[in-house]
Parts: C-alpha cells; structure tokens; sequence
C-alpha cells in the first residue's frame, strides 16, 4: 500500500497554528488584571475582526453575506468566539494556564462525537479505548492538583467545570462551520463577521457584568492583547478552519495533542507549576491517549479528499 503523500497546505498551517495556540494560553493569563477579563475578550475580538476583513479586501473578496449566512456568522461567533473564550479566560482564574490548555485537549473527543452525529465521521474502537486512556490522564492532572491543593478545591472544579464548557462551545463551533450549509460561503468573510459578531456580544456582556471599558496602561498588556487578536485569532483561525474543511473536524484535533506540551513549558517556566510522578504520569497517559485516538488516521499529513 503506499504512504498518503504529504500535503504541504495542511501540514504547514497545522504548524503555526499549532504553535501559536500553544504560546496563547500563558499570554491570556497575563491579561486578567486591572480589565475585566470581558473587555479583554472583547477588545480582542473587534481588533481580530477588523483584521481579518482587512485581510479579505485585500485579497479581493467580498464580504457581502446573505442573510441565512449573516445567520451562520453570529451563531459561530456566539460559539467560538463567545462562549468558548468567555469561559477560558474565567478558567485561568481558578487553574494554571497549562492546566487549562492540557483538559481543552480533549477536544478531540466532542470534535469526533460531534463530526460522527452531525457529518457522519464515524470514529472507531481504537478511539474510544484510546480517549478513555486520556481522560483517566487528564483526571490523574486534576488529582495531582487538588492533592498539591486541598483549600483550593472548589475553584480547581470550577476551573475544570468552566474548561469543559469552553470546549464544548469551540467543538460545536467548529463542527458548525464544516456543515455543507455553511461551508459555501466564503471562509474569510464569514470569519470576519464572525469575529466582528462576537465582539458585539463580548462587549454586551462586558458592560452587563463589569461596566463601562477599562483601559489599562500597561504596554504589556496591549502587546499581548494585540498578539492574540492578530496571530493567535485572525491568522491561526484563518489557518485552522481551512485545515478543519480539508481533514474534519476530528482530525484537525490532532493539534489539541501538542498545543498542551508547548503550554506545560510555559506554565513550568513562568508559573511555577510543580511536576510530581502523578502529574507526569497523567501528562502521558493524557498525550498518549489522544495520539492513539488520532493515529489510525495519519491526518496530518493525508491527501486534502482525507475522509
């Protein structure tokens, strides 16, 4: 038999997006300070939103939508860029950064249930058995955290509590986008009024619960807000979703593999988080897990017509 002949239009966007994503989680922990974490999203999404229909004119597309595919754009703004960032950010109050990225590497496992009940990519055995292992890992994480912190156990479960909603929120968002209603219309646009949606309702929100903009002063702040509306949203999703198109929503998951390492480094570095043997063996058996739920499909690397 031979071997699915490597596609460079998947391989190299799931690099940078892949790396940007996994640098994003320790950024975002930076954030929540002196601005409510609401403006925070906020900010980010109508600075990523003006940039990506900046990027479509310049491309030369047209940002003209129907209104069936206006429709399409709020309820992917509402899940991707609202419920889901909404709850990351409130998560990284409660747990580390690291922690955070390594319980959203689940997302494989909505991705592929979703994908099976929505686009008919049925998953195997192999994943079952394999997105098991992974979640008897990431519970072995969590043991190791409320065990190192036994007066925090309340906010480590909400933190979990609010990780899980977050990627519920993206796994919709992103099995949404991949149905043949919506994949017609053209993905820059769409993205673009997606964002530019989310930001209407981040910002409602922000007004609802923290009151009118806070400005924050510090020029760290702004650079990390600007490196997450630019790289980490505008680019990485007009990289990730092209890919989610090509491969499924499934497959495209195989990021959520290495997104929580490149974060556990950072975490490790710049937070201070403490390895025991639990948590190591929680790591693996978690990274593990999912490679083996992942690994029949070689989607990285497969032909763009990959089911």
């Amino acid at each position: 038999m031979s071997r699915p002949r490597v596609d460079l239009s998947v391989v190299v966007p799931f690099i940078i997006f892949t790396v940007i994503w996994g640098s994003t989680w320790i950024v975002i922990r930076d954030q929540l300070g002196t601005v409510p974490a609401q403006w925070s999203i906020a900010y980010r999404f109508i600075i990523a939103g003006l940039a990506m229909a900046a990027v479509a004119v310049w491309k030369g597309h047209s940002l003209r939508l129907d209104r069936a595919g206006f429709a399409a754009a709020a309820v992917l703004g509402v899940l991707q860029f609202v419920i889901n960032f909404h709850a990351v950010y409130a998560a990284e109050h409660h747990i580390t950064s690291g922690l955070v990225a390594t319980v959203f590497a689940l997302l494989l496992i909505p991705n592929s249930l979703l994908a099976w009940a929505v686009l008919g990519q049925r998953p195997g055995a192999r994943f079952a058995i394999s997105s098991l292992v992974a979640v008897a890992g990431i519970a072995l994480l969590f043991a190791h955290e409320l065990g190192e912190n036994p007066d925090r156990s309340a906010g480590i479960l909400i933190g979990i509590a609010l990780t899980l909603g977050g990627m519920l929120g993206a796994s919709a968002a992103n099995v949404f986008q991949a149905i043949d209603r919506v994949r017609r219309y053209p993905l820059f646009a769409l993205l673009a009024w997606a964002m530019l949606f989310g930001a209407l309702f981040d910002s409602i929100i922000a007004l609802a619960v923290a009151g009118p903009p806070v400005i924050e002063t510090r020029f760290g702040y702004w650079l990390g807000l600007v490196y997450l509306a630019l790289f980490a949203s505008a680019l990485a999703f007009s990289l990730y979703l092209p890919v989610v198109r090509k491969i499924g929503p499934g497959k495209a998951a195989y990021s959520s593999v290495l997104v929580p390492i490149i974060a556990m480094g950072f975490s490790t570095w710049l937070e201070g988080y403490r390895w025991t043997p639990v948590a190591a063996a929680g790591a693996l058996l978690a990274l593990g897990g999912m490679v083996g739920a992942l690994s029949r499909s070689r989607a990285v690397v497969a032909a763009p017509d990959a089911a």
